[in-house]
């Protein structure tokens, strides 16, 4: 009996150390949410957070469009990038609800913490 409950208890720590690890942590950026974030490039009112960060990416790869706090990043440089940063924005624990509503609603200043597998979105201010 012993030897099993020890057996499970390294199992789960090995899990764990592996499954956190697999997520790497590549490095973060910080966005000016403004208004020309909110809008989508043919002209369209965005909706939601994960759609007005990747706009957010876009306005500054694509369009040029870069607010005074924006800094760069070397992930979402392309269409295809900014697809798979939406696409992890609209997974649960990628930003909080207080975060997402300061996105949606106005024009906070945010960090953006860039894993291999997932982002993180933190409000500044």
């Amino acid at each position: 009996m012993f030897f099993r409950r020890t057996f499970l208890v390294a199992a789960i720590v090995a899990a764990s150390a592996t499954t956190a690890a697999a997520d790497t942590y590549l490095g973060s950026y910080v966005a000016r949410i403004s208004g020309h974030d909110h809008e989508a490039s043919d002209g369209y009112p965005l909706e939601s957070a994960a759609q007005i960060v990747r706009q957010d990416r876009a306005n500054y790869h694509k369009f040029g469009r870069i607010d005074a706090e924006d800094t760069g990043d070397s992930w979402f440089a392309s269409a295809k990038a900014r697809g798979r940063l939406q696409n992890m924005l609209e997974r649960g624990g990628a930003m909080d609800s207080r975060t997402r509503r300061a996105i949606v609603n106005g024009s906070p200043l945010i960090e953006v913490e860039v894993y291999q597998r997932s982002v993180k979105v933190f409000l500044l201010r």
